[in-house]
């Protein structure tokens, strides 16, 4: 019986491990795709502003309800506190929605700061800056992505690996 519950125990303890390296793994992966998804909602509130002439709250609103979460949120969140009566810009808007969800998501400082940044030229200036902004952040963020696909190339496969390997470790140690 208490062979049994060993084995039970040791099962648990490298299966614990094994899904500590997959989800390792899958921010690697989420990284990429969040970046990705960020640049095409930027490039749909490009077109947006440049041949829709959408006011920026429905702009992002739409933008907001095609993405998936925890992006979503950012465009979604911005849009409601801009048309909220609370008088907030749209750069006060958008940097108080990526403050709230940027948590949430797998990207890191580098697309935090260009997102950041960009906030700051929403709603401010014409729509010529606005789009050159727009444009400026996709080609920072497009690099930004190309980095989290060679960290995904370069680690993803270690971490599931490494958490297979650190469960049996510990069920070596253990006995």
């Amino acid at each position: 019986m208490i062979g049994l519950m060993k084995l039970i125990g040791a099962m648990l303890v490298i299966f614990a491990g094994t899904m500590i390296g997959f989800h390792q793994a899958s921010r690697f992966v989420n990284r990429a795709v969040q970046i990705r998804q960020l640049i095409q909602a930027l490039q749909r509130l490009e077109t947006e502003i440049v041949y829709g002439f959408t006011p920026l709250p429905e702009a992002l609103a739409k933008i907001g309800r095609q993405l998936s979460e925890p992006l979503a949120f950012l465009f979604q969140r911005t849009a409601e506190t801009l048309a909220g009566q609370h008088g907030y810009s749209a750069a006060e808007s958008w940097q108080q929605a990526v403050a709230e969800c940027w948590n949430k998501t797998a990207m890191k400082a580098p697309e935090k700061d260009t997102v950041t940044r960009l906030g700051f030229s929403l709603g401010v200036s014409d729509r010529e800056d606005q789009i050159k902004h727009l444009r400026l952040a996709m080609s920072e963020l497009q690099a930004e992505e190309e980095t989290a696909r060679d960290e995904q190339r370069r680690y993803e496969k270690m971490w599931r690996s490494l958490g297979l390997l650190a469960g049996a470790l510990v069920v070596i140690i253990m006995y």
